[in-house]
């Protein structure tokens, strides 16, 4: 297809067929995983599964791709799936609107994709998800804390392990590693320092106007560049792209 005409050009058509052929799971569809979901309908990923229990809100419009005055108060994954549908027609969406947690775990990760993206911001879900996957062996990408950050020459690409100054990837190190899990999962962070300390909030009030309202905790509400979070949600991409055509740029 002549929309796919300079990424074929790029990669060369063995490689192509394979982003074709290629299943991705993208969990949480906000202002890192809308970028990802962005990359990779633009790259020609054949299949995508897409996974938030969320709405758009007013204050999402400064970071997210999806959010828009006419998109408001919609579920992103519907929103995603429709906006996937105008870049590429043949790739085939799944709009989960779920929460992710241990009870969801089997849906969202059955069967498994080629390769897990996990764009959550919330901790005890982002801990059950990657425990999931790591234990049934699926690849993974995590993204960690984009916001206060300003510079994006300090963005990495590493294993959750040898990652420094960001406090949301120290916690989840220390809470993996109980779990028994050292190695093994790739993750985007800044080296760029921050003087946030990560903490779990308190729990919010149901919410039952929407779905899964009850459930998870209240997310504080921490400054944030439109710019890096996209960055992240790019550099992600892109590291999908050659992980699965075996580039090595």
């Amino acid at each position: 297809m002549e929309r796919f005409s300079r990424i074929q050009s790029f990669l060369g058509e063995e490689r192509f067929q394979i982003l074709q052929q290629s299943f991705i799971t993208i969990v949480g569809v906000g202002a890192v995983g809308g970028h990802v979901t962005e990359g990779l309908a633009r790259a020609g990923i054949g299949r995508l599964r897409l996974v938030d229990f969320d709405t758009i809100q007013p204050s999402d419009i400064n970071r997210q791709i999806m959010a828009l005055d006419t998109t408001l108060g919609r579920p992103k994954v519907e929103v995603a799936r429709e906006r996937i549908a105008a870049i590429n027609p043949r790739c085939q969406v799944e709009a989960l609107q779920l929460f992710a947690g241990d009870e969801t775990l089997d849906q969202i990760l059955t069967p498994a994709p080629d390769i897990l993206i996990d764009a959550i911001d919330s901790m005890n879900p982002k801990v059950q998800l990657l425990t999931a996957a790591h234990t049934r062996r699926i690849p993974t990408i995590s993204s960690m804390g984009a916001a206060l950050r300003s510079d994006p020459t300090q963005i990495r690409l590493a294993d959750l392990m040898d990652t420094k100054n960001c406090p949301l990837a120290k916690r989840l190190r220390q809470r993996l590693r109980r779990a028994g899990i050292e190695r093994g999962i790739s993750c985007v962070f800044s080296t760029e320092a921050v003087t946030y300390h990560y903490q779990e909030p308190e729990e919010l009030p149901p919410d039952t106007d929407t779905p899964f309202g009850d459930r998870g905790r209240q997310r504080r509400s921490l400054g944030s560049l439109p710019t890096l979070t996209g960055i992240f949600g790019l550099i992600i991409a892109n590291a999908v792209i050659l992980r699965l055509t075996d580039q090595h740029l």
